[in-house]
Order: C-alpha cells, then sequence, then structure tokens
C-alpha cells in the first residue's frame, strides 16, 4: 500500500504543478491585456496609416475609412460608414492623391465629394480607405516632398524621396516580371 499511496501524492503534485502553471499562465495574459488598455494610440501619419486605421476594425466591420474635410483641419474615422472619432489633423491641403497604371502612368485621383449628415456637400480634403483583409485603396501620396506607396498589399507603406523614384521602381518592378 505505500507504493500506492506513494504513486497517488505525486499525482497530486503533479496536478498541482499544472495547476500553478495554468494560473500562471492565465495571469500573464490577463496583466499583458489590462496594461494595454490604458496606452493611447499611436498619432496617424503616412507611414503608420495602415495600422492606425486596421485598429478602429472590431469583428464584424468590413471598412475603415479616414476622411478629411475642407483645409484639411477635421479629419473624422467611418467604420462601416458610420463616423467613429475626430482624429487631430496630421496634414493639409497641400496633400496629392494619385494612381499608378503601367500603361498611363501616374494619374491625378482628382477631387472627392462627400455629403455629410446634413446632407450637405463638403470638401475632402484627402481619404483613404481599407477593408478588414488590411487591402487598402491603391493610391500614391505625396506630401511635402516625400511620397508614400500604397499599391501594394501585403508590404508595409514604403517612403520613397519623390514620386519619380515610386515609378522608377514601378518600371523596374515590370522589367523584372517581363522577363
Amino acid at each position: 500500500m505505500s507504493v500506492n499511496s506513494t504513486l497517488r501524492r505525486a499525482f497530486s503534485l503533479i496536478e498541482l504543478l499544472i495547476v500553478i502553471v495554468i494560473v500562471g499562465v492565465i495571469y500573464t495574459l490577463a496583466i499583458t491585456r489590462l496594461s494595454s488598455v490604458g496606452e493611447e494610440k499611436k498619432s496617424p501619419s503616412f507611414l503608420n496609416l495602415k495600422e492606425y486605421l486596421s485598429s478602429y476594425l472590431k469583428e464584424g466591420d468590413n471598412e475603415v475609412r479616414l476622411l478629411c474635410l475642407d483645409d484639411c483641419s477635421e479629419c473624422f474615422v467611418f467604420v462601416d460608414g458610420e463616423k467613429r472619432e475626430e482624429i487631430e489633423s496630421f496634414l493639409d491641403p497641400s496633400v496629392e492623391r494619385y494612381r499608378y497604371d503601367f500603361l498611363e502612368g501616374v494619374v491625378n485621383l482628382g477631387d472627392e465629394v462627400y455629403f455629410n449628415d446634413d446632407r450637405v456637400q463638403e470638401d475632402v480634403c484627402f481619404s483613404f480607405s481599407m477593408q478588414r483583409n488590411k487591402v487598402s485603396e491603391q493610391m500614391i501620396v505625396v506630401y511635402k516632398d516625400k511620397a508614400y506607396d500604397y499599391t501594394t498589399f501585403f508590404t508595409p507603406t514604403k517612403e520613397y524621396n519623390s514620386i519619380e523614384d515610386i515609378i522608377d521602381a514601378k518600371e523596374a518592378l515590370r522589367q523584372e516580371v517581363m522577363q
């Protein structure tokens, strides 16, 4: 019987150790989640815009959009067409939006129109949207002597010194694919 009771105690000790490990893991997960609750959201920039907007997407949301109106002094985040939050603007009216086409080259995206809740038309200074799968509008943004390439699907936004540098990179990619 002493062998049986020794095995029983060892089994109880193993059970106790397993419970302690599980409680420790749960405690660690809870602490890391609680520590991030008080953190402020990062400010948006053109390099982190995709990541910034994706932080607004919750389960069941399909699209998030940044919309800056008039002279870019008012910027809002919309999720599935509903205004969620006003954010501090990080740009001015000098921002330019383009799309790149291998046949046509760089094409200005032109002006957009937005109708507010009162059905009054407002001028759009800047707009950028992204789907829940992190696929964003395919555009190039030029702002303050820098150019930002949002035309790639699964890579982070790339910053270039000029739109000509982006065109050179796109042409090099095209030449590589053609070979």
